[in-house]
């Protein structure tokens, strides 16, 4: 494929991992030599004038060596363990400020408009929302470990300076950070430069305090002392601008490409070339740099544009010049627009910000006159998250595996009916903690008759938030039943900022709560076990930690692999036959033809499911879209694809790892 797919982007961007830990040591060893120089011609007289290979042998040049790696390690350390929190630490750090769901503000409410539906689209949880109040430049990025505790920021010149169309450009590239796994090395990226940038800081410290020092001392030994810890701190702030110059390269180094391919991704999801470009052209006029904080340098690498004046910029910049990235959007787009900015457009809306097109009319998605990403299936119309004409046979244009990690027309247009029909009241109350938590229950309970609810509402211990709360239960059980079975993960994903808000201890009683639910009739339905995995995914212990690779071949997860796909082929088919077949046919491509497929499984549990999905979430990505399709191909053989299916679906991706948008079939 010309344009690379979501699971080659991830193993790109474990590989990148692998570069930037050699790209560090190599650092920690040309600093930890400049270091060394400076104590060779510092004790070279104690030494007896050995040679500087020899005196690195020595118990000065060796004592000298470790002191600096450790403090290089030190300092990546402790920053490691304050970005632990994530995302919101990220935010926090630069003084952002988390945009109220339910704001007032124009500008923030145009952000989370679009932000809420790009993330329905592409099936992914709504990303928190941050703004840098005090920036006035046009910059924007995401952070966290992984995509369900990634939070967005942006700063208050770009939700003002532009446009609807402008925004969703920027706010599609950052997205695709997210779908590629760029944010979790980012943020890596920023406590490991912490490091390498430490023996500057302590330069400067020493210098600083030799002249506050130098001052009350005089001419005594103890002032040569001093202009001696003088002289050393000069030399290590000079070694500390070496550690500037690999800490911008190794940025350099890391992002630029990734940058090129989060604009074309950009193009990709959105359709539209000039929302992405024109977001570019005004950076280019008016600036992106971040000027009220001092981690501006720090988070150069994860922004949209370059956040940090510096020196030797074609060498050092994390981003390709902003003219280059314009034109590999598409040839001759910087052109046009220098062209409109001279001819069409009025220089006051540009300079101002202000949106050259209305906005009344804008659909959620701006569509372009070439559509990249072909449909999901070979229908066009009505699109639905559910098969909406079970009668017809469907075939699917495209791979279940090619619509990971992307945006097409049809989850587009799913997003915006989705939001438009969706009550106020409902919608407002997703954005808290209460109106979300009861969400969970009332989608567990909505088909049951009123003192049916009541019963199992009862089953609930009494708390402030995570109890029973009939008032708001009133007011979420009609919408559901309105709105369909078939959207109650979007609805869930509008909520998950909301359930990120509560504390550990209520996140455990919410899932405690979930699972009292679901065991109160003794039977799990697959949207049970759908809600459940998915809560405890992202809401557990251990939500925010990243899965390492364990497996690199399917030899090792055959036993996943026979459970999972026993599930998908019953729930793909009406008969024991029909389901022994089914099942055949997604084994097939990960057997021998030599080797026996093992029969269908009479019965997988929840913790089979589980353990299952666990075992297959530790498969390289590169073997993960095979299992997606045959997954895909159990629910969709018989050309209907149903509720339960669906949910099933979107479980096995989610838990997987693999965003997937709406099915459009």
């Amino acid at each position: 494929m010309a344009h690379p797919g979501f699971f080659q982007r991830q193993a790109h961007a474990r590989r990148n991992t692998i570069l930037l830990v050699f790209l560090f040591l190599t650092a920690v060893a040309f600093i930890t030599l400049a270091v060394c120089l400076v104590g060779y011609f510092v004790t070279r007289s104690e030494s007896s004038g050995l040679a500087f290979h020899h005196w690195l042998l020595s118990n000065h040049g060796l004592l000298t060596a470790v002191t600096v790696v450790s403090l290089i390690v030190l300092g990546s350390l402790l920053r490691w363990v304050d970005l632990a929190g994530g995302g919101d630490r990220v935010a926090k750090m630069v003084g952002a400020r988390p945009i109220d769901p339910d704001t007032r503000d124009s500008d923030e409410r145009k952000l989370r408009n679009i932000v809420e539906e790009m993330a329905i689209a592409s099936g992914v949880s709504v990303p928190e929302l941050y703004v840098m109040d005090q920036e006035t430049g046009i910059n924007a990025f995401v952070a966290g470990y992984t995509p369900g505790e990634a939070v967005m920021v942006v700063t208050h010149g770009a939700i003002t300076q532009l446009s609807r169309d402008e925004l969703q450009g920027v706010v599609a590239h950052e997205f695709s950070h997210i779908f590629n796994g760029d944010m979790r090395l980012n943020v890596r990226l920023i406590a490991l430069l912490a490091g390498i940038l430490m023996i500057g800081q302590i330069g400067g410290f020493l210098l600083r305090a030799s002249f506050y020092r130098g001052h009350r001392v005089g001419r005594s030994r103890d002032g040569r002392a001093q202009a001696a810890m003088g002289i050393i701190g000069l030399a290590l702030f000079v070694i500390g601008y070496v550690g500037v110059f690999f800490g911008r390269l190794i940025q350099a180094a890391v992002s630029r490409q990734r940058e090129m391919l989060a604009d074309a991704s950009s193009v990709q999801f959105t359709r539209n070339p000039e929302g992405i470009a024109g977001a570019l052209f005004k950076i280019g006029m008016k600036g992106g740099y971040l000027d009220t904080t001092s981690h501006a340098s720090d988070m150069n690498h994860m922004c949209f544009g370059e956040s940090a004046r510096m020196k030797f910029t074609s060498l050092l910049a994390s981003h390709p010049p902003i003219d280059e990235r314009i034109n590999a959007i598409q040839p001759g787009m910087l052109a046009r627009l220098r062209s409109r900015l001279r001819d069409t457009e009025p220089g006051a809306d540009l300079y101002r910000g202000g949106s050259g097109a209305p906005e009344a009319g804008a659909s959620g998605f701006s569509g372009a006159a070439t559509d990249i990403l072909g449909p999901v299936t070979g229908r066009s119309g009505r699109t639905s998250p559910l098969a909406s004409s079970p009668e017809k046979t469907i075939k699917p244009a495209r791979k279940f595996s090619d619509q990971v990690g992307t945006i097409n027309r049809q989850s587009e247009d799913f997003a915006l009916r989705f939001l438009e029909r969706l009550p106020a009241t409902f919608r407002n109350l997703l954005y808290t903690r209460a109106g979300a938590t009861q969400l969970c229950y009332a989608m567990l309970i909505s088909e049951l008759p009123r003192p049916q609810q009541t019963e199992r509402l009862n089953l609930l211990p009494a708390h402030p938030v995570l109890g029973s709360q009939p008032d708001l239960l009133e007011k979420l059980l009609p919408a559901l039943k309105t709105i369909g079975d078939g959207v109650r993960f979007p609805a869930l994903e509008l909520a998950m900022p909301a359930l990120r808000k509560l504390d550990p201890e209520e996140r455990e009683l919410l899932i405690t709560n979930v699972q009292k639910l679901v065991a109160a009739d003794n039977r799990v339905t697959l949207f049970e076990l759908a809600l459940t995995s998915f809560l405890s995914r992202h809401l557990g212990d251990e939500a925010a930690r990243v899965v390492p690779v364990r497996y690199k071949s399917y030899k090792p997860v055959m036993p996943a692999l026979q459970r999972l796909l026993s599930l998908m082929a019953r729930a793909g088919s009406e008969s024991q036959s029909d389901a022994e077949k089914l099942y055949r046919e997604a084994m097939a491509g990960f057997m021998n033809a030599k080797d026996g497929v093992e029969p269908v499984l009479e019965k997988v549990t929840m913790r089979q499911l589980r353990e299952a999905l666990t075992a297959l979430n530790g498969l390289s990505p590169l073997l993960k879209p095979a299992i997606i399709d045959a997954c895909g191909h159990c629910i969709t053989r018989d050309g209907k694809v149903e509720t339960r299916e669906y949910e099933l679906m979107r479980l096995v991706a989610d838990q997987m790892d693999c965003p997937m948008p709406p099915l459009a079939v």
